[in-house]
Order: C-alpha cells, then structure tokens, then sequence
C-alpha cells in the first residue's frame, strides 16, 4: 500500500489555492468594490495560512498573515481596496510560491520589501517589524469601540477529524480570541470504554461567545472543516437566559468564562477550560455526511505520470488487438473472428476514454495570461483589455503544456510590437484601450489557438528590409504574403529597434515556431495595416493515438491522419495522363493540385493502374495525394522519429503495424504546403 506525501499533497493544495486568490485579485482588479471578490480573496489566503502552519511551512504562514490582515481591513471597512493594493498583493503572491517550492531556501529581504509596499498599499505608517506587535493595539486606537453581540454556537466535527490532523482545541482558541466566551462540552456520545476508539473524536461543544465581530468571524474559524463539520450558530438577546436555558436542561453551573486577557495574565485558569455535561446537541447526521462524501467523490487527483503510464498501456493494447485482427481476417475461424471484433470494440471505447481523461480545457491555459497582461500593463503604461474565447475547448494535456511558453511569447510580441501607447491609439481614431483576443476552437482533429490584438498591423516593409539585411532572402526577391510574414519566425529575426524587458533578441518567434513544429502544428499569420494582427496555431488534439487511414505506395505503407482526410477517389489512367505537367484534377468544378507520392517517395517501381486519390485539408486548403492502394482505417499509436530523421519534414512519426512492421505517419501540414508551392509555381510558369 503506497502513502502519500504530505507535504507533495500540501503543495499541490496550494498551488491550487494560489491560482485562486491570484483569479480573485485580477477579478477585484476590474470591480474594486467588489465585497464578495474580497471575501474570497481574504478566505483564500487565510485558508494558505493555515495550511502552511499546519504542515510546518511557519516562514509561509508568518508572511501570509500580513496579506490577511491587510485585507481583513478591507472587508471590515477600515481601508479602500485599490489599485496598489492588488499590485501588492500579486506581487506577495510570487513570494508566497517560492516559500512553498523552497521553504528553506534564502530569499534575502525580499519577503520585508514586499510587505513594506503592502504597508504603504494599505495606509500603513508603522515598520514592518513591528506590524505584527502593533496589530493588536492598533484597532483599539484607530477603530471606533463597536457594539458587542452575543452568539451561542454549536458545533461536532467527524469522529476522523483528529486524526486528520484537526485540533479542537486550536478551534476553541480562536474563538476565545473573538472576546468574551464560555465553553461547556457534550459528553454524551462517548462509549463505554471497551467500544472507545482512542483516534475518534466523540465530544461536541457549545460555546456562549460575546464579541464586537460579526458572524463571518465566526465561520473563519471553521474554514477549514466547514464542509465535514456540523455547525449551529445564532445570536442571542439574553445570555443570562441562555445559561439559565442550559441549567434547566440539566448542565451544572460551573461554566468556563474565558477571555484573552485573562489566558495571558493568569496561566492558572487555563485549568478551569475542561469538558463538563452539557445539553446534547442535535445531529444532522444523513444530509450533510451524504453531502460532503458527494462532494468528495466530485473529483479524484491522480499523478500525471500515471495517466501516461495508462496511455503507454492502451497504445500496447491497440498495437496487440491490431495484429490480432489481422490473424482473424486471414482465418475461417468464426469463433476467432467474433473475439477479435469485441476485443477490437473495447480497446476502441478504452482508448476513447483514456482521451478523454487526458483531456483539459484549453482555460486552464488562457487564465495563466491574466496576470502576464496586467503586469505588462503596468510595465508598459499600455491600457490592456484581455478576451478569452473558446475556453472549454479540450486539448491533450501534453499539448497544453508545451503551449505554455509559445503562447507568452506570442502575447508579450502583440502587446510590444502590436498594441499602440494610448495617445497614438486616439490620434488613430481608436479607443484608449487595446484588446488583446486568446480564442481557441476544435477544427476536425486540431485545435485552433489564434491571438489576436487591434494594434497597429505588421509592417512589411520593414520586415523585408530586416530579412534582407541579415541575408534571409535576397534583395528584390519575390515573395508572397504570407512567405514574408512568415520570416518574423526565423531565427534571430527582430523588427525592434531596442531591446527591452520584452522584446528585441529575436528569440521569442523561433521558439514559438520550434515548439509548433514539434507538435506537428502549423502556424498562420493574417496582419492588416492599422487594423492588427492575427496569429494561428493549429495543434492536433493529440500526441498520442489518432485515426489513421492505411494507404499503400510502393511497397511501403503510409498512415494519413483520418482528421485531415475529406475524401477519396479514383484517378483513371485517361485522367493521370491527362495531368501529366500540370498535377491538377478537376474536383465538382474547381481544381485542386495534388502530389504523387510515388515520385515524392522516388520508389522506382510502376504506378498501379487505379491509382486512388485522397484529398487532405488544412482549414480551406486543399491538396489531393495519390497512393497506389488504400487499405483502410488504422488506429495509429504515434512513435517519435529518432533524431537521424529530424530534418525529414514529410513524416511526422511512425506507428507499428499488426505485422510488426513500421508505417511512416504523414505530416499532412508539410504536404499541404508543398502542393500549394506546386501550385504557385505552375502560376508563375503558366
């Protein structure tokens, strides 16, 4: 039985808890008066805070707790949520990260120059250092004295709850320090000793609390167990009746007044803090454990490296129910035949569902660039508005992960190079404000990731005269539009005249173009003068196993991605020699080129006398291939090429077949490409 690690398991919690305050920051960004924003975001980091001291993360705590209190101010009225005040915040968030991923490391004064800007953000007069020592005494001297309402809370936690690592002792604490309270403990749920569990919890509390905190104080206290526990909290007019009230149902006198001067200048009392009878408390059992095991079994985290493993097993799968289906073609076998064709059936709906497992939405990915547009903002004193669209469209998790850094390369060039500053925004005729579009859309089996911005275009005048003078192409060469636009991803290739923090070294395109081409995606560029610029990628779904149609050239076999194929037909021997020269056919009125593979793949041997012809597609391009046979659909588990055949563009990978041997995948964007060039080139010469 393998455990887990607590600490691995804090810090995924975190991550996760971070993403979240840094969400409800960038929210509270655009509607500063948001109150249930600041809730959230007060919640979310009172939630790491705990955590953090639970675990024994003491340096993440401490730090945290400034954060919390400067936006405890804010929910209570004390201070304006601003600007600064999110900036400050976002920026103590950083530091937050690197004391979970480092708890140990040296983080020099960083941690006392952020919550200086906090202090500053918030109002604040007094020195770091003695922040927390004044914290106490501040709201004494600065607040108002406020009115004082009684509450009788209730609460049970699950018989579990301790050894999970909650103290309810710790809870007790901290209502004490909300002022004036008495404890009584219910003893009636526990059992008789030879049935007692020694890790179960069987007591519960009622608790007679006077404070100038409202109800929300309260429930910060239970954050924590809110969703296990059972909790009864009402406000009460009389106390003395309510103690009366408990007296009558048969609780001693004797009741635990504790407040927290008391606790620090007299130890002795803490004594008098101990379980007496009390008035048994009703338990809502059914309802809400039922609730709270629903809500458990929502979601389940499993480590990434283990779906992979999954993946590998079912690509075998495939692979093996593949060469037995083969086996039973070949035979007469009834019997044979029906076990292949169910065991064919499941591993085709288990290799669906492991997609779909592998599946995330491509917003997990689009609200990572949140915070890099309203840092760049702030950097580049540009008015910024991010649109999302398409977030729930899915992409493999792979996929996603290795679009991370393109993308941020991407938007940082729109926002450098395409948004104007303001003042040349509104002498244009445009709106203060630019608009930077991450849209994504499922296009067969791709997915289209475009960014867009309504900035001032690409110049290509200035993009030839930089190619041109790092010797890309030479002077006067002619060039279609989209040949010259491509050249922003060469290597080293920059239009800036300085180099800045976000652009200049003609680094950033290259990578995009490497990472895209390592996916076997493609990239498009659309860019009018004045009006902006749209960048395309087109990624497919998966890296994995795809659909692929089986086709015979030679005697070699080639997988075509079943995605990209939109249909295919025969190519008579009058129409082949019809084409000769020209490598045109006439598709429903309309010609499309089309490539022979025979000569591509220089196999030497003579065509076949029906040759078919399959027409592939990329977006509206269109280019037909002719094979000498197509076999049939083949569920193709993808092998990367070995680093000998990098630089063989027409392949994207290879798969095995049934019979053990290896059919080339074909890069259906590269051939698609190629036909189009045919096609210019027969314009050119025509």
């Amino acid at each position: 039985m393998s455990s887990l690690d607590p600490v691995a398991v804090f810090r995924t919690e975190a991550a996760e808890c971070l993403e979240a305050i840094e969400a409800g920051l960038l929210d509270l960004n655009h509607d500063l008066e948001n109150k249930d924003l600041v809730d959230a975001v007060f919640r979310g980091l009172h939630t790491l805070k705990g955590s953090g001291a639970m675990f024994g993360f003491e340096a993440l705590a401490a730090f945290t707790h400034h954060c919390e209190t400067a936006f405890d101010r804010v929910r209570k009225g004390e201070v304006p949520a601003t600007a600064e005040l999110v900036a400050a915040v976002l920026a103590a968030q950083d530091h937050m990260r690197a004391l979970v991923e480092q708890p140990d490391a040296d983080h020099g004064d960083t941690g006392h120059k952020l919550l200086a800007q906090l202090q500053a953000a918030v109002g604040g007069k007094v020195e770091v250092k003695e922040a927390v020592a004044s914290a106490a005494a501040e709201p004494a001297a600065a607040a108002p004295t406020k009115k004082k309402t009684t509450w009788r809370i209730r609460f049970s936690l699950p018989a579990n709850s301790m050894a999970n690592g909650t103290n309810p002792l710790g809870l007790l604490d901290e209502l004490r320090d909300l002022g004036e309270c008495a404890v009584r403990a219910n003893t009636s749920g526990i059992p008789q000793l030879d049935d007692l569990v020694p890790t179960e919890l069987y007591v519960s509390w009622d608790v007679i609390l006077t404070s100038e905190q409202d109800r929300s104080a309260i429930d910060d206290v239970f954050i924590f167990v809110m969703d296990d526990m059972e909790l009864d909290v009402q406000e009460i007019s009389d106390p003395q009746a309510a103690s009366a009230e408990t007296k009558r149902d048969g609780t001693p006198a004797a009741v635990a007044v504790v407040t927290p001067a008391s606790v620090v200048s007299a130890p002795a009392a803490a004594p008098e803090f101990r379980p007496v009878e009390a008035v048994p408390v009703k338990r809502e059992t059914a309802p809400v454990q039922a609730a709270a095991q629903a809500k458990a079994q929502e979601n389940v985290r499993v480590p990434a490296e283990r779906l992979d493993e999954l993946m590998d097993r079912v690509g075998e799968l495939v692979i093996a129910q593949s060469r037995l289906s083969q086996l039973a073609s070949s035979s007469s076998d009834i019997a044979l035949r029906s076990v292949s064709e169910e065991i064919e059936r499941l591993s085709g709906e288990l290799r669906d569902t492991m997609m779909v497992l592998r599946m995330v939405p491509v917003g997990t990915l689009f609200s990572r660039f949140r915070r890099l547009v309203h840092d760049l903002a702030r950097e580049t004193g540009k008015v910024i508005e991010l649109v999302t669209e398409g977030e729930t469209t899915e992409v493999d998790k792979t996929v996603i992960e290795r679009l991370a850094d393109p993308l941020v390369h991407l938007v940082r060039n729109s926002i450098d190079h395409g948004l104007e500053p303001p003042a040349e925004r509104l002498a244009a005729g445009k709106t203060e404000a630019g608009t930077v579009t991450l849209a994504a859309r499922q296009s067969g089996g791709e997915v289209i990731i475009s960014i867009k911005d309504d900035g001032r275009g690409i110049n290509r005048d200035r993009v030839r005269a930089k190619a041109e003078s790092s010797g890309l192409i030479a002077p006067g060469q002619p060039l279609s539009d989209q040949e010259l636009l491509q050249l922003i991803f060469a290597p080293g290739f920059s239009t800036a005249a300085t180099i800045t923090n976000l652009s200049g070294r003609g680094v950033g395109m290259d990578v995009v173009k490497k990472t895209v081409e390592a996916l076997r995606g493609a990239i498009e560029i659309v860019s009018l003068p004045g009006q902006g610029s749209e960048v395309s990628l087109r990624i497919p779904l998966t890296l994995a196993i795809i659909d692929g149609l089986l086709v015979r050239v030679g005697s070699g076999r080639y997988v075509i991605p079943l995605s990209a194929v939109e249909e295919c037909l025969e190519l008579s021997l009058e129409e082949d020699l019809r084409s000769r020269g020209r490598s045109f056919i006439s598709l429903r009125d309309s010609l499309v080129p089309f490539l022979r593979l025979r000569d591509l793949f220089r196999t030497g041997t003579k065509p076949d006398v029906h040759q078919k012809v399959v027409v592939i597609s990329t977006g509206t391009e269109r280019v037909g291939l002719v094979v000498d046979q197509i076999i049939g659909d083949h569920q193709t588990v993808i092998k990367s090429m070995s680093k000998l055949h990098n630089d063989v563009a027409t392949f994207s990978g290879a798969t095995i077949l049934g019979d053990g041997s290896v059919a080339l995948i074909l890069d259906v964007g590269h051939l698609v490409a190629a036909g189009q060039q045919q096609e210019a080139q027969l314009r050119v010469a025509g």
